[in-house]
């Protein structure tokens, strides 16, 4: 199996089949169209919100600053996807020890759940406003998320791309419509991007801002999504890709700020000139644009919340599979591991809206935020280090001035939601009553953790020649190939299923052991009276199989080949790899079912499952 990142679709766009620029660019557009859903997504809309409520369009500024920040960081995230061929998540498995690469890992999954959770409710909310459907059952739909992405990604990643590049337009295409009805005045949205000095309830927002625009799973999700392009491994061509994807995130971003200033704008011009100062849940937004500018605008709204909430969940859920198999080297089904994305993040909703009311999402919005916010310098600053070590990155290595510059973010980035959690464990000391007990010995010493990992990411890859270990795991190290003992395979298995594969599959078996090697014929009867009584089943599917097997090796005998039968009973998976392990085989021949996916869910995956129950190697004939 490929170790590379998000293998089922790792180099299938090809890049350099034109000598035209504009249609090599074209070829390299994609990823960070999926990043940029992340910037634009539920979490973000009731910090906008409630910054044009409050504030009018003076805190525009510092969407400018973020959304900048935000494509310096993915262009070293991209960088690093490019020009190492290793994700964010790999990286740091292959540069860091275990003790340090556990709790990152873990900090990294309980981002992933906060932001589907933010996504979740924020689709939940949308088809609330928009048919009236309950929130609860607007959570459960949301599953269906994972199998919109599983077939999308069999589709393969440029229909994934086209997919995520139609919802970005319909978010953009509502909010441009939304300013056309609320009617801003020009010459004030120009003033809100003159920097000016901030404090107080502004600054929160303004730390708020800044802490939900800066997404930590998209510098992982987009140093993995690079690599789907087919690149030519030498430094023109590095170089040009490099270039490429600067334009790809420049265009892609300024598209997120625009939607991020829309929802601001409207907000503005909708509330703070009404004076409507405190609205910062989204679905007091639409309730009160609904009563200013009756129903084309709301509509709108929702339109728009329910394609951000789809888009961003869609790369959430991929976000996840990235850092699970970067950082564990675990591959798991995707189905699988998309499911349990999403149920981390709807189980919690589901308990919130059943136990506290539907009035309590808005409070778990800000909390993933807040998730966010703490394990957004763990992916930052290990980014920079890898991205500035010389011996890995060569002649690609940033330069010094975007060295000192992406340190300047990172301490920005870090000092503010530094605050943000900080101002938000005592809020939640102020109202915690008799239960700050478990604030005191659950939350602070979760945070002293924290800043101890924080403190070793930073520091110690800065006493340390390369972050690099010797070897890339998960090999191990090189060895001289040995050619003066080649195995000669004795005891061969082959599984039988009187299909379509069986010629094939007997072939190539034939192959690896030629006349010399002694031959098992192995099939499992799968019928309901196999099942039950096994070696004493008699039915006729049974005696079929019997006699079709022995048939098969009596023909096999007749060619010079020394063949025996064996026949088991229930469940393939188990019995092959039962009867396999019984005869002390040296090699496993077996044909490949030829389904995946979903068919897999339903008719089994029984090649995956024996070869990882078996101590002989397997040859898979497709």
């Amino acid at each position: 199996m490929s170790n590379s990142s998000l293998s089922e679709v790792n180099q299938t766009v090809a890049t350099n089949n034109s000598n035209i620029w504009w249609k090599r660019l074209f070829a390299f557009i994609g990823p960070a169209y999926l990043v940029s859903v992340g910037y634009m997504d539920p979490g973000n809309w009731a910090t906008d919100i409630a910054a044009g409520s409050k504030f009018g369009y003076s805190l525009i500024w510092v969407l400018l600053m973020s959304n900048l920040m935000a494509i310096l960081l993915q262009s070293l995230s991209a960088r690093l996807g490019l020009i190492r061929g290793v994700d964010l998540a790999q990286a740091s498995r292959e540069s860091f020890p275990r003790f340090i690469n556990v709790p990152l890992y873990l900090l990294a999954e309980i981002a992933i759940a906060a932001c589907d959770l933010a996504e979740v409710i924020g689709m939940a909310i949308g088809l609330n406003l928009l048919f009236g459907l309950p929130l609860i059952w607007g959570i459960a739909i949301t599953v269906l998320d994972t199998f919109l992405l599983l077939f999308l990604l069999n589709k393969g990643i440029r229909k994934l791309e086209a997919f995520i590049f139609s919802l970005v337009f319909i978010i953009a295409v509502s909010f441009f419509l939304e300013i056309l009805i609320v009617k801003p005045v020009v010459s004030e949205i120009l003033g809100g991007f003159t920097p000016s000095m901030i404090g107080g309830d502004a600054l929160y927002i303004a730390i708020g801002i800044i802490g939900a625009t800066v997404m930590p799973h998209n510098l992982y999700l987009h140093s993995s999504l690079v690599q789907t392009r087919i690149v030519q491994r030498n430094e023109k061509h590095l170089w040009q890709a490099l270039k490429y994807n600067l334009i790809d995130s420049t265009i892609a971003l300024n598209l997120a700020f625009f939607v991020n200033a829309s929802i601001l704008i409207v907000a503005s011009a909708a509330f703070f000139k009404a004076g409507y100062n405190n609205v910062a849940e989204i679905q007091d937004a639409h309730q009160l644009l609904r009563h200013i500018f009756g129903k084309a605008a709301p509509a709108l709204f929702a339109i728009a919340l329910i394609a951000a909430g789809q888009s961003s969940t869609v790369t959430g859920t991929l976000a996840g599979q990235i850092i699970m198999e970067g950082y564990l080297n675990l591959r798991i089904r995707p189905w699988l591991r998309r499911i349990i994305t999403r149920l981390l993040a709807i189980i919690p909703a589901v308990f919130c809206v059943l136990y506290f009311g539907e009035n309590s999402l808005g409070r778990l919005l800000i909390l993933s935020q807040v998730v966010l916010s703490i394990q957004l310098g763990f992916a930052v600053v290990p980014l920079i280090h890898f991205v500035s070590d010389r011996k890995r990155m060569g002649d690609f290595t940033i330069k010094l001035w975007m060295k000192i510059l992406s340190w300047v973010v990172a301490i920005i980035i870090l000092t503010l939601n530094i605050k943000l959690v900080v101002e938000q464990v005592m809020d939640w000391l102020e109202i915690s009553g008799d239960n700050d007990i478990y604030i005191y010995w659950i939350v602070i010493p979760i945070m002293v953790l924290c800043a101890l990992l924080l403190l070793y990411i930073v520091f110690v890859p800065l006493v340390k020649s390369s972050l690099e270990k010797e070897t890339r795991t998960p090999h191990d190290t090189f060895k001289e190939l040995d050619f003066t003992s080649l195995v000669q395979y004795q005891k061969i298995a082959v599984t039988i299923d009187f299909g379509k594969m069986d010629q094939k599959t007997i072939n190539g078996a034939m192959k690896q052991g030629g006349t010399q090697a002694q031959y098992y014929l192995i099939h499992v009867v799968e019928s309901a009276n196999a099942r039950i009584y096994g070696k004493d089943a008699d039915d006729f599917e049974t005696q079929a199989d019997i006699k079709y097997l022995e048939r098969y090796a009596s023909e096999l005998n007749a060619q010079g080949y020394k063949t025996e039968t064996r026949i088991g009973f229930g469940n393939p998976r188990e019995t092959i790899a039962n009867i396999v392990n019984e005869l002390e085989a040296d090699l496993l021949v077996m044909g490949a079912h030829g389904h995946s996916g979903l068919y897999d869910l339903i008719l089994g995956d029984t090649v995956d499952k024996v070869r990882h129950s078996v101590k002989v190697p397997v040859f898979i004939v497709k």
